[in-house]
């Protein structure tokens, strides 16, 4: 590292050994290692998955709060503070790693920090290390292939608009859907209208020690489902 500056690190869906080695590079150097949390009495995950090449004697490891909520407004203060603390840091000389899980660029918190970084603190150089997503993750634990040939893969949050997911679902030959936890149930029913019950499969918390591979969707159905879950419908 020549010169202090934020770098966005993908860590990865959960296991330890999918991290790149430039990631495992970066967060070994960085003096200041940033790590996102839901919840302020939870562990962050992305800082577990990195644990083992930190060095807590030597690096400031840093948690910060930012809660589950759709809602900009409500979420606007902690994206603040963290990055004007990220800004201090880089300002004194200080090289830092941001830790995201999967891909810093795919529905990841990290995007809300860079578009205030880019507002607010333009000299501060940001570099981005990919990481590998949850939906290629999925994919390999489950066997199902994402795409081939001239088919097309549609990735979405779960959440969407339940029309337009309906459409999505018909147009496209592969459709990822992220944030399934909360939905679930709706979203068996539309899968059920469309024909398309047998064709998904359901992974959760992919690459830990916990992960779980559900081809039986009607088994889900009415229970409490993990936040950290994702279901692959294919067609054909």
């Amino acid at each position: 590292m020549n010169s202090a500056r934020l770098y966005a690190v993908g860590v990865g869906p959960g296991d330890p050994e999918l991290l790149t080695l430039k990631a495992v590079r970066i967060l070994r150097a960085a003096d200041v290692i940033v790590a996102p949390t839901g919840q302020a009495e939870a562990a962050s995950y992305a800082l577990g998955i990195v644990a083992a090449h930190l060095d807590p004697n030597r690096q400031q490891v840093l948690e910060r709060v930012f809660p589950m909520s759709r809602d900009e407004e409500e979420l606007r203060p902690y994206w603040e503070a963290t990055a004007s603390e990220v800004a201090a840091h880089v300002r004194a000389g200080r090289t830092v790693a941001f830790v995201t899980i999967g891909d810093p660029l795919l529905y990841s918190t990290f995007l809300y920090l860079l578009r205030l970084l880019r507002e607010r603190y333009p000299e501060i150089a940001v570099e981005i290390v990919p990481g590998i997503t949850s939906v290629s993750a999925a994919a390999a634990a489950a066997g199902v292939p994402l795409a081939t040939a001239a088919e097309r893969v549609a990735v979405l949050p779960a959440t969407y608009e339940a029309e337009k997911l309906r459409q999505t679902l018909l147009d496209f030959d592969c459709t990822v859907l992220l944030k399934v936890s909360r939905v679930f149930d709706q979203l068996y029913a539309l899968l059920v209208e469309l024909g398309l019950e047998r064709r998904g499969v359901f992974i959760r918390r992919v690459g830990s020690s916990e992960e779980e591979v559900v081809t039986d969707l009607a088994s889900l159905v009415g229970k409490k489902l993990d936040y950290l879950s994702l279901l692959i419908v294919r067609k054909g």
